[in-house]
């Protein structure tokens, strides 16, 4: 039986590791079954923003270890399951229960089962380095062309205009970093932003570098505020930086301090589309 309020999440605060009750078992299709579990320290992937990965680890019953070859956020109403592109509504729509799907070959566990969790940490450790990176990058990006507007622009979490927000199309975490791709088009330049800001993408990438370096050896602390502990229930990443807190909305995992990366940098690639221009920004985070 689906749990009434959904999963109850632990990677939030860093867990690797839990142990719980299997509540749910369906059929995933091609071979697979998805298994819900009342609580659970393994991070899914979201459809609606599938920024960061799934987890690697295992589902450990009896001293057998099942691999989870993925994991996805189900959701339920009237008491059917949707997983992953079969959910219609974003995570936290009101009249849903959002829950963990960890997806396993085989039909090997059934309700009532005791499991105990153990996600990769060394992999996971990566993904919140780049997750970390990500946002930072983000709002060093956001500052070094605050001067490239012509007209007031939504702020990001540290008062500059939200070129990050305004353009992206897509972003992906990476072990030890990400991809962000924006789109520079008639609609951002409606919105006041002057491309011509984009022309010079070495001295770009060398502002945010330089802000970027400032902050890691600044090495403030990194912290998940959670409004509740299931799935569904809102959390920002919260990070300490000279002068400012910087808080975003994210589901994510990260690191726990600045000073647990070395270095976090960045640079640009450009191409022509239709319509305008795709800008590429890539980070690489070192941790320490």
């Amino acid at each position: 039986m689906i749990p009434d309020s959904g999963t109850v999440v632990t990677y939030p605060g860093g867990a690797v590791t839990s142990r719980s009750t299997v509540r749910h078992v369906a059929d995933a299709g091609a071979g697979r079954t998805a298994v819900v579990l009342d609580a659970t320290a393994f991070h899914p992937i979201d459809t609606a923003w599938p920024d960061q990965p799934a987890d690697r680890g295992v589902l450990s019953v009896g001293g057998a270890e099942i691999e989870v070859v993925d994991a996805v956020v189900g959701a339920a109403r009237d008491g059917e399951l949707l997983l992953g592109p079969d959910v219609p509504v974003r995570t936290g729509t009101e009249g849903w229960v959002f829950v963990v799907a960890h997806l396993i070959a085989g039909e090997p566990l059934a309700e009532g089962d005791t499991v105990e969790v153990r996600v990769d940490a060394a992999f996971r450790d990566e993904l919140s380095a780049g997750h970390t990176g990500c946002h930072l990058a983000s709002l060093a990006l956001d500052a070094a062309l605050a001067d490239a507007w012509r007209k007031d622009a939504p702020v990001d979490a540290l008062g500059a205009p939200g070129f990050d927000a305004l353009a992206i199309q897509e972003s992906r975490i990476v072990s030890l970093g990400s991809r962000d791709v924006y789109r520079i088009g008639k609609s951002l330049r409606r919105k006041g932003f002057d491309p011509t800001a984009l022309e010079d993408l070495e001295g770009l990438a060398g502002r945010v570098n330089e802000m970027l370096a400032e902050w890691v050896t600044a090495g403030g602390a990194v912290r998940i505020e959670c409004g509740g502990a299931t799935l569904s229930d809102r959390r920002t990443w919260e990070c300490d930086l000279p002068g400012a807190v910087a808080r975003i909305p994210c589901g994510g995992t990260h690191v726990r301090s600045l000073s647990d990366l070395t270095a976090i940098e960045v640079s640009f690639q450009s191409s022509a589309v239709e319509g305008g221009a795709e800008l590429v920004m890539t980070t690489t985070v070192t941790p320490a």
